[in-house]
């Protein structure tokens, strides 16, 4: 059994006990990490999936007439109308929006929610593989710490 660092490959049965937990922090904290950059990636997505849905609702379920709430913060909300159904302003990233009619609107979301599944699939595999040499860590230390057990003379 080998565990992989950068590029080196070093076997497990060669490291003690000690090392071998020290192996075993360093990929809890890398599976914790990724995990956590899984739950920001979906939640992205999920973002984008929401205002696909809306700009894909199109300008037609857009009331000219009807008044609408624009958020100025989470908590604050002031009046507005629509100007223009069939236009709306993305943020495009990094504190730039642009505006855009609907349908470029949508092919853009569309685009950010196929990238970042793209980015969830990869992310996935990373973990797994992770999660995989995780296990087999565990079990060699398993193994150390019960052979170191098995020679130390009993006490009575």
């Amino acid at each position: 059994m080998a565990a992989n660092r950068g590029q080196e490959q070093v076997s497990l049965d060669t490291l003690n006990a000690q090392q071998l937990s020290a192996v075993k922090k360093q990929l809890d904290e890398e599976v914790e990490s990724l995990t956590g950059s899984y739950s920001q990636l979906a939640a992205a997505q999920g973002k984008f999936k929401e205002c696909l849905r809306i700009v894909q609702a199109g300008s037609s379920s857009f009331d000219n007439n009807k008044d609408i709430l624009v958020p100025l913060t989470n908590s604050l909300y002031v009046k507005g109308k629509l100007s223009d159904p069939d236009r709306v302003i993305v943020d495009v990233g990094t504190g730039f929006y642009v505006e855009k009619d609907t349908k470029s609107a949508g092919e853009f979301y569309e685009a950010k929610v196929k990238e970042l599944g793209a980015n969830i699939q990869e992310l996935e595999l990373i973990v797994q593989n992770k999660s995989n040499s995780l296990r087999v860590v565990e079990e060699v230390l398993r193994q150390k710490v019960l052979a170191q057990g098995a020679g130390q003379p009993q006490q009575s």
